[in-house]
């Protein structure tokens, strides 16, 4: 192979503010015989959080300082492509920064196991069910969410393994850039920003129209607007941690409702209301459990995949994880009983108190108005006074942690684009408590494009209409790019030599499970394409409609398309051979094989009640 450098993370030396050092390493020998030895020079990490603990200083100076640049923000002082043409990317250079990104590694085990289980639990699940409910039936939406639940389950194994491996800034966007085409991961790292941007402004509206169910007739939209608006943002600005302990907060609560819900409702379904009888499947007779046919199983399929929008963030988090390699694997299992029971069972018992035909669930004034819920229909229905409002307030904390996490996600993927060239440098920008603190103020200034919610106009209408399409399908493109990156990377690995014993974590499902998520996301996208071309009911709507709504419905795969082309042409990067893959910058454990026995060694002394939980969670 030959000799060069390469930036490595060294487990074995954590600071005091709980991240490992960063260490320059010279790679020398063949690729199935790594020699490493430590590269001279300064270690990376800030001085500053070093330092922090030993420094006495007021409280007014330390928080000045803390909002200051990270001295470790770039491997050298131009940042990325100080020393190459303007017009050539440098993959090399790219994957370093992405390793050696001085974002603090301050999430724990807890933090990751509940953005996996609660994480994405939203707006998508507790309203947008409704608008599928109504357009597919509810047999159409349990097939739906059981299909889309097991793409997730590949797609977040096939993440994991790659994280656990590689916990680098940007996570997926970088993966595409070093396993794929540097023009794809720039399309999707723009793609996922551009998701998360629009997403914060749309959760926002989301929450003062939640309130808007205490108060109909009172128009406070603008003061719900700036409440919610301010508080998303202060969260984000205490860093990692804060956006950690604050999921956790909402993960909680929300997934305490819904196991509440699904209890309730199983009574409901079992015993009736106060007044009712058993109810059963009597929702699935009449009016039936298929509503327009193939074309509604298919048209519910968006509407469960924007439900589980989100899910990826475990993988983006890793690389802000204390031990990416104990915590990940299991919060990546989480994701299986998530699947199972937060959305498949709660679906199930919807669909049979709410039938598909109810009125009120296509009379939202839009895909974020609650009162169209089925989870409050249902409730409703069966003359349960109190509850309503009480799911009311789990949606509205459901609609704030999924705008919280849209700062973050949006703000971590901006800044790993800047790392890598491919967007503003001043993006990059990382200060003394590893924020970065840029990309925070721009997606949080987005946010202010809710406050047209305190407008009825229908130009805002529409407006918002259009930021709901662009992040429509945007999730599909960066869950298919992931199982992509994973089939590339485990080709890469063996051409390389290396066996999949080298592997820091294994996926249960392997490079078969990545093969059927990609399979699973194609047809997605052709499913899309088919009820946006020729949506339920075509026959009546004008040419005008029709237009509009096929490009509502399928807005981001041009826009996806748009940017690989541009990218292509104006750096004009080449395909990354499987050859050229690079499969060391970046790796945390070392020395895997060791790591492996020692746990196996520990396990062995294990009660039998802890294996089976370990292997289950």
């Amino acid at each position: 192979m030959g000799t060069s450098e390469r930036v490595l993370l060294d487990p074995s030396s954590p600071s005091s503010a709980g991240r490992s050092t960063k260490h320059r390493y010279s790679i020398s020998g063949s690729h199935t015989n790594v020699s490493l030895t430590p590269f001279s020079g300064n270690s990376i990490t800030s001085k500053f959080e070093g330092d922090e603990d030993d420094v006495k200083k007021p409280l007014s100076a330390r928080l000045v300082d803390s909002f200051r640049r990270d001295p470790s923000a770039s491997l050298t002082p131009g940042g990325i492509g100080a020393n190459v043409k303007k017009r050539q990317f440098d993959p090399e250079a790219a994957a370093a920064a992405t390793a050696a990104s001085p974002l603090i590694r301050k999430l724990k085990g807890r933090h990751l196991q509940m953005i996996a289980i609660g994480g994405s639990i939203g707006t998508g699940l507790f309203v947008g069910t409704g608008r599928a409910l109504a357009y597919g039936g509810p047999a159409s939406i349990l097939i739906a969410y059981c299909l889309i639940g097991a793409m997730m389950f590949c797609t977040v194994q096939a993440l994991g393994e790659m994280a656990v491996m590689f916990p680098v800034a940007g996570s997926f966007a970088a993966y595409s850039t070093r396993f794929l085409d540097p023009a794809w991961g720039f399309a999707m790292g723009w793609n996922y920003a551009m998701q998360w941007l629009v997403v914060l402004p749309l959760e926002i509206v989301a929450a003062s129209i939640t309130v808007d169910y205490w108060n109909p007739s009172i128009a406070l939209n603008a003061l719900y607007v700036a409440i919610f608006w301010i508080l998303i943002c202060t969260i984000n600005l205490f860093g990692v941690r804060g956006y950690g302990e604050a999921e956790f907060a909402f993960s909680t609560i929300k997934v305490t409702a819904v196991v509440g819900y699904i209890i309730l409702g199983t009574i409901i379904n079992l015993c009736g209301g106060p007044g009712a009888s058993y109810i059963g499947f009597s929702t699935w007779r009449d009016p039936g459990a298929f509503n327009h046919g193939f074309k509604g199983l298919c048209s519910t399929f968006v509407t469960a995949a924007f439900a589980f929008a989100g899910t990826e963030l475990v993988g983006l988090a890793a690389a802000e994880t204390q031990n990416p390699r104990k915590t990940l694997p299991t919060a990546t299992k989480q994701v299986f009983w998530r699947i199972t029971l937060f959305y498949v069972l709660s679906i199930f018992i919807v669909g049979t108190l709410v039938p598909y035909n109810d009125p009120r669930l296509l009379s939202g004034s839009s895909a974020y108005d609650a009162k169209a819920s089925p989870f409050v229909i249902s409730i409703q229905n069966a003359g349960i006074e109190a509850f309503p409002s009480i799911m009311n307030v789990v949606i509205l904390i459901s609609v704030l942690s999924v705008g919280n996490s849209s700062i973050y996600g949006s703000s971590r993927t901006l800044a790993a684009l800047a790392e890598q060239g491919q967007a503003p440098s001043i993006l990059r920008y990382i200060d003394r408590k590893g924020r970065p603190l840029v990309a925070i103020l721009t997606a949080s200034l987005l946010g202010a494009l809710a406050f047209a919610a305190a407008s009825k106009s229908r130009v805002q209408v529409d407006m918002f209409n259009w930021l709901i399409a662009l992040s429509g399908l945007s999730s599909i493109f960066t869950w298919g790019s992931i199982n992509a990156c994973h089939i590339r990377f485990r080709h890469a690995w063996a051409l390389q030599g290396f066996t999949p014993s080298d592997l820091s974590w294994r996926s249960p499902l392997g490079i078969t499970g990545s093969y059927i998520g990609l399979a699973m996301n194609i047809l997605i996208l052709i499913a899309q394409f088919w009820t946006g071309f020729r949506p339920i009911g075509y026959q009546t709507k004008s040419t005008n409609w029709l237009v509009a709504n096929f490009f509502q419905a399928y807005l981001a795969a041009p826009v996806v398309v748009a940017f690989y082309i541009v990218y292509k042409i104006w750096k004009r990067p080449g395909y990354v051979r499987l050859s050229d893959v690079d499969l060391y910058t970046g790796r945390r454990d070392l020395n895997v094989k060791m790591l492996v026995a020692m746990e196996r060694e520990e396990q062995r002394s294990w009660p039998r009640w802890k294996k089976v939980y370990k292997f289950l969670c």
